[in-house]
């Protein structure tokens, strides 16, 4: 692989931990999973947290691990029914080369369908339980129906607050150690600032520096620009004065966020910017659309935020 293609690889994939002692966990989390590779046993798991937290990272450490062959589908690309029929069955039901157990992990498994995939898999995940375990990944655990949960190990990831400034400083001496080996200048208190910032989401994080370093060689004071708090009050300026194409606009530009970021700010800005009487319908029309199984982010925040606008009173 030449240089030039080697620069260009995502980071994220490039320095994924293939251990669960290098991934950035709590200590209650590090030691459930290292109990799990010390048994030589992989239950069902359900790994619920926000993005970027680890959980994809997690299922492939444990899957490396334990020596256990794997295939990754990605719920919210492919939760077609006949990829269960085929390509889930398929490989449940054919033998490992080394003899060992076979992993299916199903990432972001809330994106399955509820009424049809998810209790079809229920079926599946009992048939070939002898030889075959099941990894599902999410961020809201809720829409995972109660029958897959009971089935499953629920494991979710958290930071807890006694141990957060720790984690920090593992996520950031982690960062140090990429940069160096990327040979990317840095300036240790933007580098701090950036840490904070994204923290604990460790992909936006990561891709987040590798876009800035390679647009200016090195990680100084501008990334602070870059990445500055999401403008919720032009949002808000333009709901109030119902122009929508100026809301799209906005919404285009902030797509890189986390939508369940987006949707916080909202919430954490509705005393500032509607009058009283209005905020509990903005909780619930923000808790409607925040929780719903959408396949384009994009539409179903719109559709959040012309329904705030039409229907609200603004101050």
């Amino acid at each position: 692989m030449s240089d030039d293609v080697r620069k260009h690889i995502v980071w994220m994939e490039k320095y994924r931990p293939s251990k669960i002692e290098d991934c950035i966990l709590s200590k209650d989390l590090k030691n459930t999973f290292s109990g799990i590779i010390q048994s030589g046993t992989l239950p069902h798991l359900l790994l619920c947290g926000t993005a970027g937290i680890g959980k994809t990272t997690v299922a492939r450490a444990l899957c490396d691990e334990l020596d256990y062959s794997s295939i990754l589908i990605n719920a919210s690309d492919d939760r077609n029914i006949d990829t269960l029929r085929t390509t889930v069955k398929q490989f449940a039901s054919g033998l490992s080369f080394n003899g060992k157990r076979k992993v299916i992990i199903l990432d972001e498994a809330d994106y399955l369908n509820p009424q049809s995939f998810q209790p079809a898999l229920r079926g599946v995940m009992e048939e070939f339980s002898k030889n075959c375990s099941f990894i599902l990944t999410c961020n809201f655990r809720n829409k995972i129906i109660e029958p897959l949960q009971s089935r499953c190990s629920v494991k979710e990831f958290k930071v807890p607050k006694t141990e957060r400034q720790e984690l920090i400083a593992f996520c950031f001496k982690r960062i140090v150690s990429i940069l160096k080996q990327e040979g990317v200048e840095y300036d240790g208190k933007a580098l701090a600032a950036v840490v904070v910032k994204y923290f604990p989401d460790f992909r936006r994080l990561l891709n987040e520096l590798q876009s800035f370093s390679q647009q200016y060689g090195k990680i100084d004071e501008g990334i602070l620009v870059t990445i500055g708090d999401l403008n919720i009050s032009k949002l808000y300026s333009a709901l109030k004065q119902k122009k929508f194409s100026d809301v799209r606009e906005w919404v285009v530009e902030n797509l890189d966020n986390d939508p369940t970021e987006i949707y916080r700010k909202l919430y954490d800005n509705l005393k500032d910017n509607l009058k009283p009487s209005s905020i509990p319908h903005a909780i619930v029309i923000i808790a409607k659309y925040m929780n719903a199984n959408v396949a384009d982010n994009e539409i179903s925040l719109m559709a959040c935020l012309i329904e705030i606008g039409l229907t609200l009173e603004f101050k």
